[in-house]
């Protein structure tokens, strides 16, 4: 696991050590075990190394047999034993013993179909020298991150935001003052900046299973940049089957899981495995206890100040009924004190609050382990979230009507509402409110942050633009839920949930793996019949049927619940910090949001109205965002 960063001056002015150095520094906590260069002219690259294969060699760049090929990635590839052996086959020497090294004999087998054989995580920068010629990808389902800045004059690429800006050439220009709402818009309905935009005008994230192949050699010292093409793309989901039969799929569906779960398990440093006690992260732990021949280390974290988001005695439970080394975590934690170090490591404005326990459980779990596995997918590919299962109820509710539906969320409106997680009022209102939009549109409705009714109070500006899920609706899924399904994997899976665990993870220089993201596993699920996955209000259930024998019932049957923080209890409590930063005179001179809005906000809050710590939060995250990043 490393952090990669680049740069090629168009204009022919050498790459110095020293700005290579610069860019890299700020990458130091997801590699702090070494690092290396490669200066060649006007190209150079960098990495910092997080040792976890072959840890005296495979020191990045790594190079081919004349060195015409170097490469620095980031990540694992899991099928590497195999490639290299048919490399070997066919020639290829090897000087290392590690995974990353037949990537670049993959190139000069295949070029930039290379990537087309990895089966991993990863985020790469391969310059092919006698080509001139910078190749850049990401994996399947962007686990790993890569950003690039360019311009005539410039090309620059780094695993995070913060190595960019530090190039004196890359520009700190916010979006949200420059694109006239949009960006803004954006960030308060998803709660995070889509991609490939990022928070920074000119600066972009390169989309999952994209590749983009960089041209130094063009002609007229013009830079030529390739058109970039995805190299895979998402499987078509099966449509019901009212025939279909759990039994058809159950034992294949385990093998599969098996292998992922194996192939993730090849480390020279100690593994573990993050265990929150749900269906996803329990199967992880009970397949990885299955193939491993050595003791298995569980971790899980819970949080004083409200008992419905604690899942300790669960994770406990499944622990000791695995027989894991299990270590439960339970802290005291302070929202508004980790907020800067939370949004310097995610580099932008990012509304999820669950990378408060994400980062604090990894920061704990590499006292002992420096891998650990993970649950995360398991929802995407089978259907897991509640959300899925109120879509099809709101489906079948078509027949109300809309008014009756507002009317409810009105009086709805006028109740209490609690902080808990599974606050009845709450849940209802969003409800309510939500069925009474065509299907898509309550969807968007249920997850985004800021509802178009309030951001057009907060921002009246950005709510001129029209955010919603459309543009990642596939026009041949087979079902109006398995659509939104899909939608989900290519909007919050990768820029939130994967975002979130690759920041959070490697801020505490820790290798965080998901054996769900396996794409071979992701491609014979989608061959599961729809009706299988979410079969009535039962969601995973062809999962549920699977883990039957390697889990207890009861953990399999268990409500499902997020990993998350009681937030709202938290910011009720303590409500003063929240009203200092919200309302400061630097926040009020920003222009960006209705400052009478964000008051009543805070008011509802504080006093029990409503919980609106979801909404504070991304304004929280908004304003540090300013002050370190644009302000500093």
């Amino acid at each position: 696991m490393c952090g990669i960063c680049g740069v090629i001056h168009f204009d022919g002015a050498p790459v110095t050590r020293q700005l290579l150095t610069a860019m890299n520094e700020r990458l130091t906590h997801r590699g702090p075990d070494g690092d290396g260069y490669l200066s060649d002219g006007a190209v150079g690259l960098a990495m910092r190394r997080l040792k976890i294969i072959d840890i005296a060699g495979s020191d990045q760049p790594l190079y081919n047999e004349d060195g015409s090929v170097a490469l620095v990635f980031n990540g694992e590839i899991y099928n590497y034993h195999a490639l290299r052996q048919g490399l070997e086959q066919r020639g290829h020497r090897f000087k290392t013993d590690g995974d990353g090294e037949t990537i670049v004999h993959l190139y000069e087998e295949y070029g930039s179909g290379a990537v087309e054989h990895l089966r991993g995580m990863f985020a790469l920068a391969l310059w092919d020298s006698r080509r001139g010629r910078l190749l850049l990808a990401r994996d399947r389902f962007g686990q790993k991150p890569l950003y690039f800045y360019q311009d005539r004059r410039l090309f620059a690429f780094a695993s995070e935001i913060k190595a960019l800006l530090a190039h004196p050439d890359v520009p700190v220009v916010s979006r949200f003052a420059a694109d006239d709402g949009r960006a803004l818009e954006e960030y308060l309905s998803f709660g995070y900046v889509p991609a490939p935009f990022t928070a920074f005008r000119g600066i972009w994230m390169l989309e999952p299973a994209l590749l983009k192949q960089v041209d130094v050699s063009a002609d007229e010292g013009e830079p030529h940049f390739w058109d970039a093409y995805y190299y895979w793309d998402l499987p078509r989901l099966a449509a019901p089957d009212p025939a279909a039969k759990a039994e058809t799929y159950i034992g294949e569906l385990r093998e599969q899981l098996a292998e992922a779960v194996k192939l993730r398990l090849v480390s020279d440093v100690p593994l573990g495995a993050f265990l929150s006690g749900g269906l996803d992260s329990s199967l992880i732990a009970a397949l990885m206890r299955q193939h491993s021949n050595a003791a298995v280390k569980t971790f899980s974290i819970g949080f004083e100040g409200d008992d419905s988001f604690d899942e300790t005695p669960y994770a406990e439970q499944v622990a000791r009924h695995l027989g894991t080394e299990h270590t439960a975590f339970r802290v005291k934690a302070d929202a508004l004190e980790l907020l800067p170090e939370l949004v310097w490591h995610h580099d932008q404005p990012f509304a999820d609050s669950s990378a408060i326990p994400t980062y604090l459980v990894s920061k704990l779990t590499r006292q002992q382990v420096t891998v650990a596995l993970t649950g995360d997918g398991g929802d995407e590919l089978f259907a897991g979230y509640e959300r899925f299962y109120a879509a099809e109820l709101m489906r079948r509710l078509g027949f109300v009507p809309a008014p009756l539906l507002r009317g409810a969320a009105g009086l709805l409106r006028l109740l209490p509402e609690g902080t808990g997680y599974y606050d009845p009022v709450k849940r209802a209102r969003r409800f309510a409110q939500a069925a009474s939009q065509p299907l898509e549109a309550a969807y968007f409705d249920l997850v985004r942050v800021f509802d178009a009714e309030l951001l057009a109070r907060i921002s009246p500006g950005a709510a001129t633009h029209r955010t919603s899920i459309d543009s990642y609706l596939s026009a041949d899924q087979p079902h109006a839920i398995a659509g939104l399904v899909e939608a989900n994997m290519r909007s919050y899976l990768p820029d939130d949930l994967l975002s979130k665990a690759d920041r959070c993870s490697m801020q505490a220089s820790l290798e965080a793996r998901a054996p769900f993201l396996d794409h071979q596993l992701a491609e014979f699920a989608a061959t599961i019949p729809f009706n299988l996955k979410l079969k009535g209000s039962r969601t995973k259930h062809i999962l549920k049927e699977a883990a039957r024998g390697l889990l207890p019932d009861e953990i399999i049957e268990r409500k499902k619940h997020g990993f998350g923080v009681p937030l709202g209890a938290w910011l009720r409590r303590d409500i003063a910090p929240v009203r200092d930063i919200l309302l400061s005179r630097r926040a009020r001179e920003r222009g960006l949001l209705q400052m009478s809005v964000v008051e009543r906000l805070i008011s509802e809050h504080e006093t029990g109205r409503r919980d609106h710590s979801r909404q504070l939060w991304a304004l929280l995250t908004l304003e540090e965002w300013h002050r370190q990043f644009v302000d500093g």
